[in-house]
């Protein structure tokens, strides 16, 4: 019994020791420090590597001649075969880079590190000092720089897959890439101007109609890193440099990166002609951003809001209501329904993929709004609409740049509902820029609108990227579609001045024109515009004067559903037709800071609908124009004539230029003047005060 217990004791105890033995970590062992005790084979790793760098690197020559002094910072690791492999270099010079990765692989393999016994990977970090610092002649302060500092990742589970883990082991520092992608710029005035002179200056061969922009379009002529790197604010804090300088979330990989950022609106204000108390926007979200592979992008923005307005802004909202219990449009971002008593709901999602399988084409599908011209106002496609989906496809090749955009649109309003659906309506766009020369360029432009019926729903004939739609229009049917006709142009008078303009063509008689009746089958419009860069030679200081002028019936039809709109709102030019308008802009960025002034002064025209007269004046899209009250002496401003002006100033502070998240005061003037007063139309004076927090994203139109 005794010897059992002997025996069960000597082998309890030898199975203990052997666990024991077994169960610690085991640095790589570097060629040639096999013979050295476990406690120094740290150090003579770190020796080895820094011996082998500074005998082997040879410093480029372009750091020598800018006689740099800094460093290289390597993040590498001994894999379980004991290769070692280079994960991440960051260097100012990519010839550094490059040097760095060769110094490395010429390493011999080494003696793979242990956990229990089982070989494992270990990950490094190292600073290499530039110029090279001798490891024969290092400091006690400069040893902290120089010595490798060793991240162990434990292999825990020899039987299970190792894919995840390596997933993980390809993460890598965030490099930007955001701004050489095929991922639009979020397309607002404001942050346009800032690379604006960059584009129409340096892009000799540049198309900037067609908007919004890609990255990669514009990082060629204007450097976003460089832009962004200039606003950084020093920040060691986790928290200091989320809010000041990055992106919330930012993760790159071997073939993959994104970001994630809060989306805010968030501002409170007053209207002094309102009944209520104040004005306020609440909006939160998220807006993603990301690429697979160097050909993939895709993009996300999702919104959640309540806000109440100015009083006509609120008034305007609840004119383009749409059938059913909900209130209101909100202009630009969609159906609302009631909050508390006097607000609004209106949720906004947007979205799209962006593919570029070759250099010369890009294709994007999703959820958005597009927009052509060079102006404030646009007389082909604007996006003062509501988001709709979209396929667009872009081609440049020589020196021009094809855009057709096809997309699917809604008629909200009760007449033409079926069993309480909205009835789907399509619009397909094609829009040529021709860079006839360094200073000219000329834009052709034709669109055509169709309505899902009984019989016809979306039309292939349209599909066709390379077709004229007046020809289409006439095979399918008089009726069968709207098609429009355009063309724009913009002039480089110099590098600080440039002319442009618009020329939109719905129905045109020329027989009327020598007539010179003015018949109402005149119905087109025209933009002229100037803007001045730097001016008066002060840097960032954009000038812009643009007049808009649109005939009556432009952009209707005599099929009720046919007309230039999208949920109840304009298409092109938000005021519809019938109009003329003189704008005044000036915009201005210093660092973080910006300031941007306006001033709209217009003429337009309304219908009376006051029950003896309820023509059409032609100023009301939506409306038949064979519901016009004479076919001669049609001009613009005819109906009630009102005289409007908007002036607005805005300014602010960049809290973070890489989610463009904003501090921001606003002060508007309205003045909307009527020669008549009707239920629909009154006189009014508003000025409307609001400060707030908005990450700018999109464009905000209040000038109606």
């Amino acid at each position: 019994m005794k010897q059992l217990f002997l025996f069960i004791f000597v082998l309890t105890q030898s199975i203990v020791f052997s666990q024991t033995s077994d169960t610690y970590e085991k640095s790589p062992v570097f060629p040639g420090c096999e013979s050295q005790p476990i406690e120094n084979l740290k150090s003579c790793f770190n020796n080895k590597i820094n011996n082998h760098i500074f005998n082997t690197l040879k410093v480029p020559q372009v750091a020598i001649d800018d006689e740099y002094k800094g460093d290289a910072k390597v993040l590498f690791e001994v894999d379980k075969e004991g290769t070692i492999h280079v994960l991440y270099v960051d260097a100012v010079y990519d010839e550094l880079k490059d040097e760095v990765k060769r110094v490395f692989n010429e390493l011999p393999k080494a003696t793979p590190g242990t956990y229990n016994g089982n070989p494992t990977y270990y990950q490094y970090s190292l600073t290499i000092k530039i110029p090279l610092v001798n490891p024969h002649e290092v400091t006690p302060q400069t040893a902290k720089e120089t010595v490798v500092d060793v991240k162990k990742t434990v292999d825990l589970n020899e039987v299970v897959s190792n894919e995840y883990d390596s997933i993980n082991d390809n993460i890598v520092k965030y490099q930007k890439l955001e701004y050489k992608s095929q991922l639009n710029i979020p397309f607002t005035h404001t942050y346009y101007a800032r690379f604006d002179r960059e584009m129409n200056e340096l892009g000799t061969n540049s198309h900037t109609a067609a908007k919004p922009f890609m990255f990669d379009e514009v990082s060629k002529y204007y450097d976003f890193e460089a832009e962004k790197e200039a606003l950084v604010k020093d920040s060691e804090s986790w928290w200091a440099r989320k809010l000041w300088n990055e992106h919330l979330v930012q993760v790159q990989g071997e073939d993959y990166w994104f970001t994630i950022d809060p989306v805010f609106d968030l501002q409170v204000g007053k209207d002094t002609d309102a009944d209520f108390s104040t004005t306020y926007n609440n909006t939160r979200g998220f807006y993603i951003q990301g690429g697979l592979g160097k050909k993939f992008n895709f993009s996300a923005s999702v919104y959640e809001s309540q806000g109440r307005f100015a009083q006509y802004f609120n008034e305007y909202s609840e004119s383009l209501k749409a059938f059913g219990p909900d209130p209101a449009i909100i202009p630009g971002r969609g159906i609302a329904k009631r909050f508390k008593t006097d607000s609004y709901d209106y949720p906004v999602a947007e979205a799209y993929l962006s593919y570029s399988p070759a250099n010369f084409i890009n294709v994007q599908f999703g959820h958005g709004k597009n927009f052509i011209g060079d102006g404030y106002r646009s007389l082909l496609q604007s996006d003062v609409a509501s988001p709709y989906p979209f396929l667009k496809l872009n081609t440049k090749f020589w020196k021009m740049k094809y855009t057709n955009t096809w997309m699917w649109l809604k008629d909200v309003r009760t007449e033409v509902t079926e069993d309480g659906a909205f009835l789907t309506k399509y619009m397909a766009n094609h829009y040529l820029s021709w860079n006839v020369s360094k200073r000219l360029n000329i834009g052709l432009f034709e669109s055509v609108v169709w309505a899902k019926t009984d019989n016809r729903a979306f039309d292939v004939n349209y599909l066709n990227p390379i077709i004229f739609f007046r020809a289409i229009e006439f095979e399918t049917g008089q009726d069968a579609g709207n098609a429009v006709v355009g063309a724009s142009l913009k002039y480089k008078w110099n590098n600080k001045v440039n002319l442009y303009g618009q020329f939109i063509l719905d129905e045109f008689s020329l027989n009327d024109i020598k007539g010179g009746e003015k018949s109402w089958k005149n119905k087109y419009g025209y933009q002229l515009g100037a803007k001045y860069y730097d001016a008066f030679k002060v840097d960032d200081l954009l000038l812009q004067v643009e007049y808009n002028r649109v005939r009556p019936y432009t952009y209707s039809h005599n099929t009720v559903a046919l007309n230039y709109g999208h949920n109840n709102q304009s298409m092109a030019h938000l005021w519809g037709a019938n109009f003329s308008e003189l704008i005044l802009i000036g915009r201005y960025n210093y660092k973080r800071w910006f300031a941007d002034a306006k001033l709209v002064f217009g003429v337009r025209g309304f219908d009376i609908n006051d029950g003896t007269d309820n023509f059409s004046y032609g100023g009301d899209i939506y409306r038949s124009y064979e519901e016009r009250p004479f076919d001669t002496g049609v001009e613009v401003g005819q109906g009630i004539k009102t005289n409007t002006f908007n002036a607005e100033l805005q300014g602010g502070y960049i809290i973070n230029p890489v989610s463009n998240l904003k501090l921001f005061t606003n002060i508007s003037f309205r003045n909307f003047d009527p020669n008549a007063n009707t239920a629909a139309l009154v006189k009014s004076n508003t000025t409307w005060f609001s400060l707030g927090v908005r990450t700018d994203l999109f464009n905000w139109y209040y000038d109606f």
